[in-house]
């Protein structure tokens, strides 16, 4: 009977592996979405301090700050939709343990949990094309 429990668990912890994996790669993502923040923060910070100087509005100036605001608020959407999906992972693998120490048929709720966190994490890889497509279009190389 032990020795049977010991199985279920090690095939449970089997099964576990690849969702935290999973998290691992979301968490790179996690990572270049915040660095991209990071740097439209900046720049905007950089804009306003220009604006503020020379003491008069530049219609370029402004309109490269909204662009930076709306990068902003899809790169905002991306963090907050692999968030979603990291937490939806991580449920997967409390779910999975669950089950199986209380041998509950989890199937359903676990397949419910993974097309969800693929969701996320596809809703977050259209806002971070959409911001990468943003940024490209507006970029002046040289003078």
């Amino acid at each position: 009977m032990a020795d049977a429990q010991v199985a279920a668990i090690a095939h449970v912890i089997q099964l576990a592996v690849a969702p935290v994996f999973l998290i691992s790669g979301i968490s790179g993502m996690l990572g270049v979405l915040t660095n991209r923040l990071t740097r439209v923060v900046d720049r905007s910070r950089k804009i306003e301090e220009l604006l503020a100087t020379a003491g008069e509005s530049s219609a370029s100036r402004e309109a490269e700050l909204r662009t930076l605001a709306y990068r902003a608020r899809l790169t905002h959407l991306a963090i907050g939709f692999c968030a979603i999906c990291a937490l939806l992972i991580c449920t997967v693998v409390v779910v999975l343990f669950i089950g199986a120490s209380l041998s509950f048929n989890i199937a359903i709720a676990i397949s419910w949990l993974f097309v969800g966190a693929m969701s996320a994490f596809i809703a977050a890889l259209l806002c971070f094309l959409r911001e990468v497509h943003l940024a490209t279009s507006n970029l002046r190389i040289g003078t």
